[in-house]
């Protein structure tokens, strides 16, 4: 039942390059923003990337210069484009999305739209000394 699911992760030597895709469902691709984030074992993930449904893009300040997020709408498919890998890149690496739920009533109330997030289980990124 994954709605996410990342894949292109491995062992790169430092300064190598390496590309990283998420396959999601057509719902969530066209209607949700999305992201990549890294987390380290003991850490909380840490945002590198997102896009938004309209295309708007923002970088972390780690990773600006060398990471590259975009889109296939012919796949569904999220990709991160990463150059000059470096060692402190090893991480295990995310795929998110966070879409809002429309409306809806429920015993005559009005449920009010809400945020709902989706988490993929990662791909391991290895950049060895």
């Amino acid at each position: 039942q994954e709605q996410l699911k990342e894949s292109g992760g491995g062992s790169v030597q430092a300064g190598q390059s390496l590309k990283l895709s998420c396959t999601t469902s057509k719902y969530i691709f066209d209607r949700c923003d999305m992201g990549w984030y890294r987390q380290f074992p003991g850490k909380e993930r840490t945002m590198l990337s997102t896009i938004t449904s309209a295309g708007v893009v923002q970088y972390s300040d780690s990773v600006k210069d060398r990471f590259t997020i975009s889109k296939d709408g012919t796949k569904n498919t999220l990709h991160l484009q990463m150059n000059n890998l470096k060692q402190e890149d090893t991480a295990l690496y995310v795929c998110a999305a966070v879409c809002v739920a429309p409306p809806y009533h429920q015993g005559g109330h009005l449920i009010p739209p809400r945020r709902v997030n989706y988490w993929g289980p990662g791909t391991q990124v290895t950049v060895p000394s």
